[in-house]
């Protein structure tokens, strides 16, 4: 608890993931949120999670939290099908995952942003 909020958190070598939630939340779904997040993160990454391919993937973990919560509702927790709507989000905009530019992800995530708010 911090601030009437719980706080759940994971550290791998020099990154930390945080999930939190208001005092009246459950914390093992907190907890199963926090491990979806992580663990798809860790397959888009291809396992090398470190802050320099954060950093290079941010778009890709930024589609991520966005596939699992949307305006505080939980969506999806399985890491499989999460990391699959994040890669097929980049592959149909035109170009593989590795080869996108910041720029290009950055517009696929703000379209799919667009969209999701617009519903």
């Amino acid at each position: 608890m911090f601030e009437n909020n719980i706080v759940l958190y994971k550290f791998v070598q020099d990154l930390h993931f945080f999930v939190t939630g208001g005092d009246y939340e459950n914390e093992l779904i907190l907890a199963t949120v926090l491990q979806a997040f992580f663990d798809s993160v860790g397959l888009l990454l291809r396992g090398n999670v470190d802050k320099k391919e954060a950093l290079e993937n941010l778009d890709l973990i930024l589609l991520c939290i966005d596939e699992i919560v949307d305006g505080g509702i939980i969506l999806e927790t399985d890491p499989n099908v999460i990391a699959g709507k994040v890669a097929s989000n980049s592959i149909d905009s035109g170009a593989p995952l590795s080869e996108q530019t910041l720029s290009q992800a950055l517009a696929t995530a703000r379209e799919h942003l667009a969209r999701s708010l617009l519903k």
